[in-house]
């Protein structure tokens, strides 16, 4: 699987979210991309997921235009105003929530037994904004990663919950080691602790993704 943004632009009624930007991400492979504020991390990951059209260049998945297929394979993980978890929503519905998209039980009993397969059941009656990040956005990643025929994932801004990216850097290199094509957006700042360089929003000459797997999951 490769999914490729080739100078994808999007614009706004006053202006441009997203200034042209080209990235490519196989399976198995790792993605960092950076931008300030506002430079269009959430654009970008609607883009590669299917879920907006770009105003200019295209987004592809193995080589075609399709963005059903985008839509099917690859998942939005706490992307801002799109899929965060509401303020105030206990842990437990969040995740009841996510699993009904992961077409899995979501009944109380279900939901709960699934927060204590992933350790996190002391946190179940908890607000999402009150759980640890690190537990936060762990859970979200295996909730998105185990929805029927996604090969891919978009992690938006995990860094906006808190400034240490050993937190979350794991996550995303575990699912890369899976096979799963993921792409985190986060901060400039952010990436200085990161191993690999980071490609930028605006820009059409990137770097190659960090290669953890060769292959794609089945």
């Amino acid at each position: 699987m490769e999914i490729r943004a080739e100078r994808v632009g999007v614009n706004g009624p006053h202006g441009p979210l997203l200034q042209p930007t080209s990235l490519r991400v196989r399976g198995g492979e790792l993605a960092v991309v950076t931008g300030e504020p506002g430079a269009g991390h959430t654009s970008l990951a609607l883009a590669l997921a299917g879920r907006i059209r770009p105003s200019h260049g295209e987004v592809t998945l193995d080589g075609r235009t399709d963005a059903a297929a985008l839509r099917k394979h690859v998942a939005l993980v706490d992307t801002p105003d799109v899929n965060e978890p509401e303020d105030g929503l206990r842990l437990r519905d969040a995740i009841g929530e996510e699993l009904s998209h992961a077409r899995q039980r979501a009944s109380r009993k279900s939901v709960q037994d699934w927060l204590t397969a992933q350790d996190a059941a002391s946190y179940a009656r908890e607000r999402v904004e009150n759980v640890p990040p690190e537990v936060r956005t762990r859970l979200l990643v295996e909730a998105a990663a185990a929805r029927p025929g996604v090969r891919a994932l978009m992690i938006t801004e995990p860094d906006r919950h808190t400034s240490d990216p050993t937190s979350w850097w794991p996550l995303a290199m575990r699912q890369a080691e899976r096979g799963l094509a993921v792409v985190v957006l986060c901060a400039p700042a952010t990436t200085y602790a990161l191993p690999t360089p980071a490609a930028r929003l605006g820009h059409t000459d990137q770097p190659s993704p960090l290669l953890l797997q060769a292959g794609d999951p089945q």
